[in-house]
């Protein structure tokens, strides 16, 4: 197993989000997506082995399965077509980097919610509601909802991104501009959760960000369908009424869960080895189901 790759460094203008270095180059970006875990907005001090490769190739999957329907960001991930200036970090960037366009993020996340899941099920318990849309009553822990919610969020640098409604979100972006996230964000889920279901998993719920671009038009961004941005159920062993077994970054919250000293707030505890490589064969094991090959790691 390789060695998590926690940082990288490159001689160019830089910013980092819990996962990712984002690398400016002008009309165009370079994502590098390291090996870095986080849960409840704390970034784990020890990584998961080749999270990041994973989490590329995936969405490259996507990227390029929908890239008719939903115009992306994605400009190349052959490390050999980038600028001559990127060239002399190849093996630091191959696997696990994208070169994209520069687009201006809109700030909200795009939540599209299928099963009732997480903050949701806890939201429901109490008001019948899942982020103020009422549901109908008598719905099971992750039962899947008569139709895709819509359920946005605002985009937060540290600390909790925001349940907000569509109204505020129309309030923040303009209405044309909020209609669009929402008929995209649920086209778009609809359709990956459709497609998953035929390689044995349910999508129970996502989150997809949005950017604006020169020409005006609106394009998916940052990663998709990813088991860091999703909850990957396996279909064949799916059962409404309690906790499903998963592909994706609930098992790292599971762990953290059963440690009562620590209150979710930094520094966080490091992850046992046995979670770390149970993390990294579930990440794996979303991919080759997903995508029906396997995925080199060297």
């Amino acid at each position: 197993m390789n060695e998590p790759v926690l940082q990288t460094s490159l001689p160019f203008r830089k910013r980092s989000g819990k996962v990712r270095d984002v690398y400016d180059l002008g009309d165009r970006l370079l994502i590098v997506a390291t090996d870095r875990i986080s849960a409840y907005d704390c970034i784990m001090p020890n990584g998961i082995p080749d999270k990041g490769r994973i989490l590329t190739a995936l969405s490259l999957f996507w990227f390029n399965k929908f890239q008719d329907r939903f115009p992306n960001h994605l400009i190349s991930a052959d490390v050999a077509e980038y600028p001559a200036e990127l060239r002399p970090y190849a093996r630091q960037l191959a696997g696990r980097s994208m070169l994209v366009r520069n687009a201006k993020v809109v700030p909200i996340e795009c939540v599209a919610r299928g099963y009732l899941a997480g903050s949701g099920w806890k939201e429901y318990q109490q008001s019948q509601t899942v982020c103020g849309i009422k549901l109908p009553a008598g719905l099971r822990q992750c039962e899947k909802l008569p139709a895709p919610i819509f359920t946005p969020a605002t985009k937060e640098e540290s600390g909790h991104d925001v349940n907000i409604s569509f109204e505020e979100t129309a309030g923040r972006v303009g209405r044309a501009v909020a209609e669009e996230l929402r008929d995209r964000t649920i086209a778009l889920y609809t359709a990956a959760a459709d497609y998953a279901a035929t390689r044995g998993i349910l999508i129970a719920d996502t989150k997809f960000e949005f950017g604006e671009v020169a020409d005006g038009g609106v394009i998916l961004i940052d990663e998709v369908l990813t088991p860091d941005s999703s909850r990957f159920w396996p279909a064949d062993g799916y059962e409404p009424g309690h906790d499903q077994a998963s592909f994706d970054k609930q098992y790292v919250r599971n762990y953290l869960d059963t440690l009562k000293d620590w209150r979710r707030t930094p520094p966080a505890p490091a992850l046992p080895a046995e979670v770390v490589e149970g993390t990294r064969r579930r990440y794996l094991e979303a991919y080759v189901r997903l995508t029906g090959r396997a995925l080199v790691l060297r």
